[in-house]
């Protein structure tokens, strides 16, 4: 048979009040070369002076390109995104020929179906 132990409950109270007062971890020394790093970089982020990033080059092409965007948009206008339709291209005219017709049909085609937008554009080449 096991005989329990009794242990005081204020012997363990005390050891858990001197550990939280206990710094945990190696101490830093506030004289280091790292230590004065970061405290003036606590200093500049409170003083709003931290630069982070790449630095902007004030003559770039891209920068005159987000400045136009900028003045586009201040005027007014609204911006295009992605890549511009070229409505000439075979396949947009077989999308738009697709779509004038009265039922547009979705989905995937089924196995022996051969109405795809490439056999639209081999019958309309062949014509």
């Amino acid at each position: 048979m096991s005989k329990k132990k009794s242990v005081s409950t204020e012997k363990a109270v005390a050891n858990v009040e001197t550990n939280v007062a206990k710094a945990l971890g190696r101490p830093a020394n506030p004289e280091s070369a790292r230590q004065k790093k970061i405290a003036d970089r606590e200093a500049k982020r409170a003083a709003g002076e931290l630069k982070r990033g790449r630095p902007a080059v004030a003559g770039s092409k891209r920068q005159a390109v987000l400045a136009a965007r900028a003045e586009k948009v201040a005027a007014g206008g609204t911006l295009s995104k992605g890549r511009p339709v070229n409505v000439n291209s075979k396949r947009q005219q077989a999308l738009a020929a697709k779509t004038s017709g009265a039922e547009v049909k979705r989905g995937r085609p089924s196995r022996n179906s051969e109405s795809t937008a490439h056999a639209e554009v081999a019958s309309t080449e062949n014509a």
